[in-house]
Parts: C-alpha cells; sequence; structure tokens
C-alpha cells in the first residue's frame, strides 16, 4: 500500500487544485500505472487519515483531494468555476465550534469549513463573455 499510497500523493503533489479519485486513477492508468480504482481510494483514505491531504465536498456532493499546503489546521475558499483554491485560517470558526459543543456537552470537537464562491478571475471572465453577448 505504501508505494500505491505513494504514488497516489505525487499525482495530487503535481496538481494545481482539486482532484477526485476518478481523475487521480485515469491520470495513474493513462501513464501506465496498474493500479486499482478501490486502491485509489483507500490511498486517498489514508492520506486523508495521515494528515497528508486535504479533503473536501464539492456542492454536488463528490469527495475531491489535494496535497496538503500546510500542517496547521485550515479551511479552503474555492472557485466554483476554475477551481482555484485558497487555504484560509478561521479563528473565529474555531471559537464558535468549540462553543457550539461546549454548549451542548460536547468535548473534542472537530469541524470542516470549506466556502465556494467565484475568483475574480472567473467573475471577470462572466462579465466580459456576457457585454460581448450583448453587443452581438
Amino acid at each position: 500500500m505504501t508505494k500505491s499510497r505513494d504514488a497516489v500523493h505525487e499525482i495530487l503533489c503535481q496538481s494545481r487544485g482539486f482532484r477526485s479519485a476518478q481523475d487521480v486513477f485515469a491520470e495513474m492508468r493513462a501513464v501506465g500505472s496498474k493500479i486499482g480504482l478501490t486502491t485509489v481510494y483507500r490511498a486517498l483514505q489514508s492520506l486523508s487519515d495521515a494528515g497528508r491531504v486535504d479533503v473536501l465536498r464539492t456542492d454536488e456532493g463528490e469527495s475531491v483531494y489535494r496535497a496538503c499546503q500546510t500542517d496547521t489546521h485550515h479551511h479552503h475558499l474555492v472557485c466554483r468555476e476554475c477551481g482555484r483554491t485558497i487555504e484560509v485560517a478561521g479563528p473565529d470558526v474555531e471559537r464558535w465550534a468549540e462553543v457550539v459543543g461546549a454548549e451542548h456537552g460536547f468535548i473534542d470537537v472537530t469541524h470542516t469549513v470549506e466556502i465556494f464562491g467565484t475568483c475574480s478571475s472567473c467573475a471577470e471572465a462572466a462579465r466580459s463573455r456576457a457585454e460581448a453577448a450583448g453587443k452581438s
């Protein structure tokens, strides 16, 4: 599993954004790997458990992965159009999660927060397309 896990991690390290398990599988097969899709899923889970990859769920509910850029707890701001992702700290979110957990008697509270929007580059491109369409 270590060899497969390392190969999957390497694909994610070379990627610019988040990738689905199917994307990773297809890329590995395209370069001649004999890895199976189930092995890719297991490797991604193992990497996630070890804190070596970030995982988030898209608006469609699909899990996507990327190599962690930092070792500290963080959240993601993700462009719905191009997938550009920025890691952000959220001290207010951290405090809120602890308070909400404590109010209900929970301890060892963890959370994930992913923020989706449209980046300025994609928004500008959409405005340009709309203006061009309006002129025709």
